[in-house]
């Protein structure tokens, strides 16, 4: 429930902007972006009480027979739609979802990083996050299902009569006017594959920012004619996308960076030092929910710039963890990346696994093996073994016994939400197994 100042904050807000119709916008278990739509004439309402749906046929919620849900609004979120009229306007509110009664619904997602953002506030800390989403521009070339990249362009390469130019300016207007922070934006590796990156905050809103830039890049893109997809592996030969997530931890009384040590080599704080210890320690446990797709495994693989192997570095890109390069002056960009999520996953359900993973380093004081300057690409078993390094999952039935057994995902998410994300990804990965694929028709037909 909004309070006095935040309800009469959004009602003057639409007014101003003649908004007359509010999407209240939740995600299910697997991150997907759900809405219902009132007039403005129920803003206030919604504001108050929250407004009810049917759960039952949402991914990951409830039950015929207990259906009945409460998109609770919350209300620093509204921000009205760049890409609708300006008169007769449209808005948006991100929501929290809740029971009958007002309690909090145990398997929302975004309800589950609020409450687990604000146990850490309460010990005077706030988790920020930075992820970097990209994503491929494509093409239909006639035959559906098999779009074609849109350029032949490389990383950083600029053309200005290239529609993918055209997208990205519009998509960062936008996203300008609905309050995030434009960093930059350019051409990555792979032909058609671009990126534009926005400024680190707390984690909550990252991850409301995450599932609304993959809206906005849709919809600029289809303005011109092209197809977006975060699909993390579209092409074969060809890099695939990933969501690498900068992470940084700030004392929440004094404002400055608990990760930065200005006599450590790297000047990571002893605190960075546990808490990358942690996400090393349990990243293997969590990779199904960073990766969370059958196609996400086909991006994990050596030789694409992803990262497989279990290590951390500075400079080394071909690490899971990298600290990049500290610039005098600047201790407030004191972060560490992490490299093996991708777009597909659920960013609440992301962002809350590995600052559980931190915390436990925190706890257990996990000090993480030196990192490893060379390239790990070119590493033969012996030489892993002996910096003790490991691999992610393979693939995603891996990850889901990784994850099955593992003690910090369950108190991470509770019994609920991981019972109920399983038995998405399960009948995912059966799916997929039971294929039978083109690969196998043309090398085994004829057998």
């Amino acid at each position: 429930m909004a309070n006095d100042d935040e309800k009469a904050r959004v009602l003057a807000l639409a007014k101003k902007h003649d908004v007359r119709l509010v999407s209240l916008q939740f995600v299910d278990i697997l991150g997907t972006l759900k809405s219902v739509t009132i007039p403005v004439e129920h803003l206030e309402e919604a504001l108050d009480d929250g407004h009810g749906f049917d759960g039952s046929s949402v991914e990951g919620f409830v039950r015929i027979y207990e259906s009945d849900m409460i998109a609770m609004p919350d209300p620093s979120t509204f921000r009205v739609l760049p890409w609708r009229p300006a008169e007769k306007s449209e808005a948006r509110l991100i929501c929290d979802v809740l029971r009958p009664g007002g309690r909090p619904f145990e398997g929302d997602p975004r309800s589950l990083l609020r409450r687990t953002l604000e146990d850490f506030r309460k010990e005077g800390y706030i988790y920020n996050t930075g992820p970097e989403l990209e994503f491929f521009l494509l093409k239909s070339n006639g035959n559906p299902g098999r779009p074609e990249a849109h350029d032949q362009g490389g990383y950083f390469d600029y053309s200005p009569i290239d529609e993918a130019i055209d997208v990205r300016r519009q998509a960062t207007f936008e996203l300008q006017s609905m309050g995030f922070d434009i960093e930059m934006g350019h051409h990555e590796v792979a032909p058609g594959q671009h990126e534009i990156d926005f400024k680190f905050e707390d984690a909550l809103t990252t991850a409301d920012n995450a599932i609304t830039f993959k809206t906005v890049i849709k919809l600029a893109a289809q303005a011109h004619g092209l197809q977006a997809t975060f699909m993390p592996k579209p092409f074969f030969g060809q890099n695939g996308s990933g969501m690498h997530v900068h992470q940084s931890v700030f004392d929440a009384e004094k404002g400055v960076n608990s990760f930065f040590d200005p006599d450590d080599k790297y000047h990571l704080s002893e605190m960075g030092y546990h808490f990358l210890g942690g996400q090393l320690r349990f990243v293997r446990e969590m990779c199904g929910l960073l990766a969370p797709t059958v196609n996400s495994y086909k991006r994990l693989v050596p030789g694409y710039e992803a990262p497989v192997y279990v290590c951390w570095a500075s400079r080394n890109r071909s690490a899971l963890i990298r600290v990049p390069e500290y610039f005098p002056g600047n201790e407030k960009a004191t972060r560490y990346e992490l490299r093996c999520p991708d777009s597909s996953c659920n960013p609440y359900l992301a962002f809350t696994v590995m600052l559980r993973a931190g915390l436990e380093g925190l706890r257990q004081k996990i000090v993480p093996p030196g990192p490893v300057e060379e390239d790990v690409y070119e590493f033969d078993d012996q030489k892993l073994a002996k910096f003790y390094i490991k691999t992610l999952p393979a693939s995603l039935g891996e990850a889901m016994e990784e994850m099955q057994g593992s003690s910090l995902v369950r108190s991470a998410l509770g019994d609920y939400l991981l019972e109920k994300f399983m038995e998405a990804k399960r009948q995912e990965w059966d799916e997929y197994r039971l294929q039978v694929s083109d690969w196998e028709t043309k090398r085994y037909l004829q057998i």
